[in-house]
């Protein structure tokens, strides 16, 4: 079972304006090989569990996910956690106002996971749909053409892109990041090396996270992508099928009257 949630500790999405992209000034993101890119790719589990433990108890002390309930996080295609296991995550790491108590309880699978607990933070329900991390040269969007949003991309690049760089402007301190647009950004590395602690001895360096809580946040936004991916490839095997068999019909109807005039 995931820690307690960490306190003081803070996620930097950035609320980015899209008029920055369009300007021009988007960083560099780089483009990772994620398991659920292309026609065929399919979710991760054990990266979405992963990616689930740094969410608790690294981003969830400033960020919510007012949009997605908990219970999904045993749905198929998704996390995959036994049902037990949800209830018993909800119930340690979160509480909710119940209004015929008119008080706290701690969460239910029922439930979704709390909002913004930082003023000011933006909620990472649909944070990989809504940012894009791949921008096509004079706006014509032909990298997103082949290779998609790049949401996900965007935010593990951002989390992994700090320098160590800092400036100090009006009194606010920034910090060097090669993802975000300018290069400097407001919010203070969330991350760092070996901050959590995964009970399957995974990778966790600040790129090996970065790419597991992007590929969660993924998930948040696209719960159903891979029903989407089969609905998809059924429909345009049903097309191709239907295709063929009208070629051959016509071909047999008019074979008949071929060389008659």
């Amino acid at each position: 079972m995931f820690k307690k949630l960490a306190t003081g500790a803070a996620f930097a999405l950035a609320m980015i304006p899209a008029a920055s992209y369009a300007a021009g000034g988007a960083g560099h993101v780089e483009d990772y090989d994620f398991s659920f890119e292309g026609p065929f790719g399919t979710y991760d589990r054990n990266q979405l569990q992963r990616g689930l433990q740094i969410y608790t108890e690294v981003c969830a002390a400033c960020h919510g996910l007012k949009l997605v309930p908990i219970r999904t996080l045993s749905d198929e295609g998704g996390p995959q956690m036994p049902e037990d296991q949800v209830r018993a995550y909800a119930a340690d790491n979160f509480s909710v106002y119940d209004p015929e108590l008119d008080e706290d309880r701690p969460a239910k699978p029922v439930d979704h996971f709390p909002e913004n607990n930082n003023a000011g933070a933006p909620d990472l329900s649909m944070m990989a749909k809504a940012r894009a991390g791949f921008h096509g040269p004079y706006g014509l969007g032909l990298n997103q053409l082949f290779k998609g949003m790049g949401g996900a991309e965007y935010i593990a690049s951002l989390l992994a892109g700090y320098t160590g760089e800092t400036k100090e402007e009006a009194g606010t301190t920034f910090y060097e990041n090669t993802a975000f647009p300018g290069g400097w950004i407001s919010m203070a590395p969330p991350l760092s090396d070996e901050q959590v602690e995964f009970a399957d001895g995974h990778a966790n360096d600040v790129e090996a996270m970065s790419q597991d809580v992007a590929a969660f946040l993924m998930w948040t936004a696209e719960p159903k992508m891979m029903a989407r991916k089969q609905a998809g490839f059924v429909g345009v095997l049903f097309l191709t099928l239907l295709s063929v068999m009208l070629y051959l019909t016509n071909k047999r109807l008019w074979a008949p009257h071929k060389g008659k005039h």
